[in-house]
């Protein structure tokens, strides 16, 4: 009886350790098969460069005199939470895939020859690297020392073309892209961005200014 007690402890031991085994092996011993990439190269590139590109818009907004017109500051406040929470999308989807949130290689992701069209079509950039419609320093600190209306209608102007390079890029990747949520919210940011470059527009208008071509 004792001999037969054996026998099944044994195999009972034996049965844990397969199981245990199995349980430990992906741990111990690594698949020979490789994870599929969370993102492809488009889409680490444009997130990686949109979110750059936000960023930018945020610096714009801090540099506004808080002096100026309620309408305008009210604007550039709506226009900074809403690019604050794309901005964190961005860099989420980044973390997921593993990827750095600067990019080594600006607008690459653009270069193919359907990308490389539509860009030059939608900015007026020589260089390729460029990223359509960011602002120089010198624009920059422009802004950061302009006060009252002349502060409304530069930071106006240099977001309306913000803007205007923001959708160049958001069309690019929707075109490039087939399907998945980087495709659906460059789509969104597109259909966002032309209506408050519009409105951005009609307020140059009022304020006596006129958008940049």
């Amino acid at each position: 009886m004792s001999r037969w007690f054996r026998v099944g402890a044994l195999a009972s031991v034996a049965f844990v350790l397969v199981v245990l085994g199995a349980a430990l092996r992906p741990l111990v011993l690594p698949e020979a098969h490789t994870a599929a990439s969370i993102l492809n190269a488009v889409e680490i590139g444009f997130a990686q460069d949109m979110a750059a590109h936000h960023q930018q818009a945020l610096i714009m907004v801090q540099r506004l005199d808080r002096g100026v017109d309620p309408t305008v500051l009210r604007l550039a406040q709506q226009l900074s939470d809403a690019q604050r929470i794309e901005i964190g999308t961005m860099l989420g989807w980044l973390r997921l895939a593993d990827a750095s949130p600067l990019s080594a290689h600006p607008m690459a992701w653009m270069h193919t020859d359907a990308a490389t069209s539509q860009h030059h079509s939608n900015t007026s950039h020589a260089n390729s690297d460029a990223m359509p419609g960011m602002a120089t320093t010198a624009e920059l600190d422009a802004l950061a020392a302009a006060r009252g209306h002349n502060a409304e209608t530069l930071f106006l102007q240099l977001m309306f073309r913000h803007h205007q390079g923001g959708l160049a890029m958001a069309r690019v990747a929707d075109e490039l892209l087939t399907s998945g949520p980087v495709k659906e919210t460059a789509r969104s940011m597109f259909q966002s961005q032309s209506q408050e470059a519009g409105v951005i527009s009609v307020l140059l208008t009022q304020l006596g200014g006129q958008a940049p071509h």
